[in-house]
């Protein structure tokens, strides 16, 4: 057991049952043996059913001892960090946040750790219509668990689809604008697979904005401007204060956005 803890930070049930079979044991008593006494001396902490934390040697054992990106990924078999938690993955978030995003096929669970509340929100439908589900997904091994996030080209699309789930505008904005480089080509593929006008839109008129910085070509603005609504749509949902028709993309975008009204706060 204790060569199990050594390699892990989380685990499940199902996995310590895996590595005691593997040894040549297979009765329940003995994992319930292990997990009670291990439990008794502080080196694992219960986090949900069937899923345990490791607490390092001579912490105290408690939530704030279990990174939560580690959890995250352990609430279903598919779970995948997304939105600005996959910002956050990256190195690429303006602010760090207490609410920790992913997305699966699975019936998806909320979860309090400590200061976090980790929430699971469904794959979108066009991607599992499609078989897609796993698009633009990367995995990066961390203490013996596979976190699996969205890469920079899907997140960069997913946070204009989604705001909600990536903080304010300039939260947004200012995320974005750290990545220095996108494979655009991928980018529009999976706007293609979202297939979602508003959205289209959305990318396209980050991407324009930031051309020079990003090398967006003429050709990958006409690919997404053939995607725009065909009536003006408010690219924020939460219509508060002033807004322009940027007509290039049949988009209603507030004047926070599109002055950079945050700078002037500076």
């Amino acid at each position: 057991m204790s060569e199990f803890l050594s390699q892990r930070a989380v685990f499940t049930v199902d996995e310590l049952e895996q590595f005691l079979a593997e040894r040549g044991s297979r009765s329940p008593n003995t994992r319930k043996s292990l997990l009670t006494y291990y439990r008794s001396r502080g080196r694992i902490l219960p986090l949900r059913r069937g899923l345990y934390g490791v607490i390092p040697i001579g912490s105290e054992p408690d939530a704030s001892a279990v990174d939560p990106l580690l959890v995250a990924v352990k609430l279903a078999p598919d779970a995948t960090l997304a939105y600005h938690t996959a910002l956050e993955f990256h190195g690429r978030a303006y602010s760090i946040y207490s609410r920790i995003v992913y997305v699966s096929t699975a019936r998806t669970l909320q979860l309090r750790l400590g200061r976090y509340e980790i929430r699971g929100v469904p794959v979108p439908p066009t991607l599992r219509a499609k078989g897609k589900e796993t698009f633009g997904v990367t995995v990066r091994r961390r203490w013996g668990v596979d976190l699996r996030a969205t890469d920079l080209e899907r997140t960069l699309v997913d946070v204009l689809d989604q705001p909600r789930l990536a903080g304010t505008w300039e939260e947004i904005w200012r995320s974005l604008e750290m990545i220095e480089f996108f494979d655009l080509d991928k980018v529009i593929e999976y706007v293609n697979l979202l297939a979602n006008a508003t959205t289209a839109a959305k990318v396209g008129f980050f991407l324009e904005v930031h051309r020079d910085e990003l090398m967006v070509t003429d050709t990958h603005l006409t690919a997404l401007r053939r995607l725009r609504p065909r009536q003006p749509h408010y690219l924020a949902r939460r219509k508060r204060g002033p807004s322009r028709l940027v007509a290039g993309w049949n988009l209603i975008i507030p004047d926070e956005i599109l002055n950079r009204s945050w700078e002037e706060e500076l």
